[in-house]
């Protein structure tokens, strides 16, 4: 078995390199300097057309996206390893929180982003369209904060694949100063998922 995870730090690769850690299992890992354009490179786009990370080839077949990724690692490596729920109602959960972050939480994140985040040129910038994302995280938050009350983890009592990809992402929301003090369930599980000592060596 072969698994290369390319990656780069403190990006949408994270909640995967989170994934690989808590699998345990043999990667090698190839760091890609998203300023120097590595990601650009034809080696590189033969792979992922896209030129974004993250992007894992196993055994020959290349797989990116990291939603796609998660669901790819849960059900290769995450059932045997007691990670990802198998077949049933509680692994259509785990895949369906791994959508709803990229596709809901973090498509409204990005646009918050793009439009009032620091990094932003001004000259881009749409201070109505960022508070118009503000309000609808604030709503997706009062969504995850009422899936969680009264349970540990996003499937129930153990964790999941999900819980990383989702917890992870939240290194994004406390990046850009959201206040999560209204959301007392989303903290305390926030806080269970990312005491976990794979997490801390998941940049």
């Amino acid at each position: 078995m072969s698994l290369t995870f390319y990656y780069s730090p403190h990006s949408s690769a994270s909640p995967v390199h989170w994934t690989l850690n808590e699998l345990g299992i043999p990667y090698e890992k190839v760091l890609i300097d998203i300023k120097a354009g590595d990601n650009k490179k034809p080696e590189f786009l033969k792979l992922n057309p896209n030129g974004k990370v993250p992007l894992i080839v196993h055994d020959g077949v290349a797989i990116f996206e990291s939603a796609a990724i998660q669901i790819y690692l849960g059900e290769t490596f995450g059932v045997e390893k007691g990670l990802y729920p198998p077949p049933g109602p509680q692994r259509v959960a785990a895949m369906m929180w791994i959508i709803w972050c990229n596709a809901s939480l973090g498509e409204a994140m990005s646009r918050f982003g793009r439009n009032l985040g620091p990094w932003a040129p001004e000259d881009q910038r749409n201070a109505k369209a960022g508070e118009a994302a503000k309000v609808e995280i604030l709503g997706l938050l009062q969504v995850l904060e009422d899936a969680l009350k009264g349970r540990s983890y996003l499937c129930g009592d153990q964790i999941t694949i999900a819980d990383l990809h989702l917890a992870s992402w939240f290194d994004y929301v406390r990046m850009m100063q959201i206040d999560l003090t209204p959301y007392p369930a989303i903290t305390a599980w926030g806080s269970r998922c990312t005491s976990r000592p794979a997490y801390a060596n998941s940049p």
